[in-house]
């Protein structure tokens, strides 16, 4: 099912990105658009795992780079009947970690040095079985493709507004352009919203069933909002709902588009376990 979602949303984006191209140029910038958005669909299926690694500097490690990390990794993927991911270190303060990856069979967990600082190995165990719930449910695909579309609407929604739209008899290409550089970021933070939250109430469940210690996770979760407050780092906006929570700071627009649920719904949800 969550594969079936994935590639409606690549349908759904694809069209936004021939509706952009329509504005910039007309119905040569819809054939542009067109295949800029096949080149999209392709790599961002193929190869976007990739590039948000590469785009957080995160780093393989082997068995003997951090034995530990690397076999609790190993017995929580046996627990929740996957193979093991790669593993990858982030040099990063704020304490956080992600799953990407297009299937089970192609999926990497990373973990910023932050988050090894400040947990303890019950508590680590529960995040990472988090992150591994992601990839047994194909979250990471959709989640991944999101991240490298809502880049991409980003961008051309700046293209639109300093490079203009087509004129048309009404005048109106500078409007829509202006319209365009607002909606379009919120449009796909809109999409990731409605792909994010429910699934991140799973991923909870997910991991409190392969560790049997939904108690581990509720103090997991507590210590990273907490790194979050205190430790902001520079992190890309169209890729936030990837972390397994909101790296953003909590301002009005951070919260008002948030595509995690408030701890306090996490914890709420963890205890009725």
């Amino acid at each position: 099912m969550n594969q079936f979602k994935t590639f409606l949303l690549m349908g759904i984006l694809t069209a936004l990105f021939i509706y952009i191209g329509d504005l910039i140029g007309g119905q040569t910038g819809m054939i542009y658009a067109f295949f800029f958005a096949l080149l999209m669909n392709f790599f961002s299926y193929w190869f976007s795992d990739k590039i948000v690694l590469t785009m957080y500097g995160a780093k393989p490690i082997k068995k003997e780079d951090a034995p530990e990390i690397y076999s609790m990794v190993e017995k929580l993927s046996i627990n929740a009947g996957i193979p093991m991911p790669k593993v990858y270190i982030i040099n990063e303060r704020m304490a956080n970690a992600f799953a990407t990856g297009r299937n089970p069979s192609h999926s990497a967990v990373a973990l910023t040095t932050g988050i090894l600082d400040i947990l303890d190995k019950r508590e680590l165990e529960a995040v990472i079985a988090h992150e591994l719930s992601h990839i047994k449910h194909y979250d990471i695909l959709t989640g991944t493709v999101a991240a490298t579309f809502a880049g991409a609407i980003t961008m051309l929604a700046r293209m639109a507004f300093f490079f203009g739209g087509r004129d048309d008899e009404r005048g109106s290409s500078g409007i829509m352009a202006l319209l365009l550089l607002i909606l379009a970021p919120i449009a796909a933070l809109l999409i990731q919203l409605a792909i994010s939250r429910s699934r991140e109430y799973a991923a909870d469940a997910g991991s409190a069933q392969i560790t049997g210690r939904p108690q581990d996770l509720i103090s997991a979760l507590e210590k990273l909002h907490q790194s979050v407050k205190t430790k902001p780092a520079n992190i890309e906006p169209s890729t936030a709902h990837m972390f397994i929570v909101n790296p953003l700071k909590g301002d009005f627009f951070a919260s008002l588009f948030s595509t995690h649920p408030t701890l306090k719904q996490r914890i709420e949800n963890l205890k009725k376990l």
